[in-house]
């Protein structure tokens, strides 16, 4: 996969603080890649200290690989669109909660807005979900998703199916391969994975 040195996606992150050190590693490949990439942060993601780090180190670190301070306020979120400050925009890891908002329209969060902002000039959203409940309530509001323009996944499974038969999480080290998908207007096959 090439990327365009010209281009500039959008990276939220939400709440699924136990894949963080799954995720930003795709941050640095896109970004070696030539992408400009805007971080941008769920009111979780940048303000909750949890087991597996503080907020303000995962903050440092992506400011670190992207040479940008990340988005974490509505104002900062809702110029994306209407500026045509990006050209994708990608949710890793993407929570139930916030697939919930997508799909029944609720904008009250950086990452939601930000999304909603880009929709408006018909870019892409690349969703990479990480949830307990895939399989469970999540499951509606993913399909409902998988359904809507403009929408993207990065391939997914089960990631522990005896102990968490519910738990969904997306192949992170496939995001650069559906995010060039999905700036072609494709959706990266197979969805689902083994």
């Amino acid at each position: 996969m090439t990327m365009n040195e010209s281009r500039t996606v959008v990276f939220a992150l939400c709440g699924s603080f136990c894949t963080f050190d799954k995720v930003l590693p795709q941050v640095e490949r896109l970004v070696g890649m030539g992408t400009r990439v805007l971080p941008l942060l769920s009111f979780n993601a940048a303000g909750m200290d949890t087991r597996f780090g503080r907020a303000a180190d995962w903050q440092h670190r992506l400011a670190e690989i992207t040479g940008a301070e990340p988005i974490a306020t509505l104002q900062g979120a809702e110029p994306l669109g209407p500026k045509n400050m990006a050209d994708a925009m990608v949710v890793a890891p993407c929570t139930g909660t916030t697939l919930a908002k997508l799909a029944l329209g609720i904008s009250d969060t950086p990452v939601t807005l930000g999304v909603k902002s880009m929709l408006r000039n018909g870019r892409p959203i690349l969703l990479a979900p990480s949830t307990n409940d895939g399989l469970g309530a999540s499951a509606a509001h993913l399909a409902a998703l998988a359904n809507r323009k403009h929408f993207y996944f990065v391939p997914l499974s089960q990631d522990d199916s005896r102990k968490k038969p519910a738990s969904l999480q997306s192949d992170f080290s496939l995001l650069p391969d559906a995010l060039e998908c999905a700036l072609r207007g494709r959706q990266l096959q197979p969805v689902l994975l083994d």
